[in-house]
């Protein structure tokens, strides 16, 4: 028997998250290089190919450490423009 687990606000649903193509320890870092004007984009390992426009879910930093961040960004030309 299959038992939903309640979902916490403001994480990704498992299975759909993502990593940024740099390894950021922190989504603070994360967002401060997507402000300077880094061009950042995303990857899905063994999840297919992420969207060039719109909204993904990220999570880091990179496996195999823990993830302690999750983010939310906007894509425009596959590209992250903005991290939430």
């Amino acid at each position: 028997m299959r038992v939903a687990l309640p979902r916490i606000p403001n994480q990704p649903v498992r299975g759909k998250t993502m990593y940024c193509e740099k390894n950021f320890k922190t989504k603070k870092a994360l967002k401060l290089a997507v402000e300077s004007g880094e061009k950042i984009g995303v990857f899905a390992p063994m999840l297919g190919t992420p969207k060039r426009e719109g909204t993904e879910y990220l999570e880091g930093p990179h496996y195999p450490a823990p993830h302690t961040w999750y983010a939310q960004v906007e894509m425009r030309d596959g590209f992250i423009v903005k991290v939430k």
